[in-house]
């Protein structure tokens, strides 16, 4: 099972690397760092810094909408 879940979520990971000129690849990335962060603590904290900025970025977007809402 370990073998089956690293192997699919390496083939998720660099799949969304290789597509991430299109949109929603990202969730292919996300996808893979949490199928390996399981067995693999490197990619635990790869996930943990890709939440974060996903986290401030989405923030970021908000506040530019809103305040060209207000205008």
């Amino acid at each position: 099972m370990r073998v089956l879940r690293l192997t699919f979520g390496a083939l998720l990971f660099v799949g969304g690397l290789v597509l991430s000129l299109l949109p929603g690849s990202i969730l292919l990335v996300i996808g893979g760092l949490m199928l390996l962060s399981y067995d693999w603590p490197r990619a635990r904290s790869w996930l943990k810094y890709s939440q974060k900025t996903m986290t401030i970025s989405a923030r970021k977007v908000d506040r530019f909408l809103l305040m060209r809402k207000l205008r």
